[in-house]
């Protein structure tokens, strides 16, 4: 998976280093592909990294906080 992401970032980079070359001006649907893209890059790699920790600390809140009142009819 980590090779398959730096592939894919090397490619985003190497497609706007081209654009830059360009002189091209203003922000069109491909830049914000590549920002989407690489988003999205980030946040599965920071899930795939802390996925476990951020389960045990949501677990540890859920155990601290009171139970909830039973619903009346």
């Amino acid at each position: 998976m980590l090779i398959n992401a730096y592939a894919t970032l090397a490619s985003l980079v190497a497609v706007a280093q081209d654009r830059l070359k360009n002189e091209e001006k203003g922000a069109t649907a491909v830049e914000y592909g590549l920002m989407v893209g690489l988003i999205a890059v980030v946040i599965i790699a920071a899930v795939t990294l802390l996925g476990e920790q951020l389960d045990a600390l949501f677990d540890s809140v859920s155990d601290e906080l009171p139970a909830a009142p039973a619903a009346t009819p």
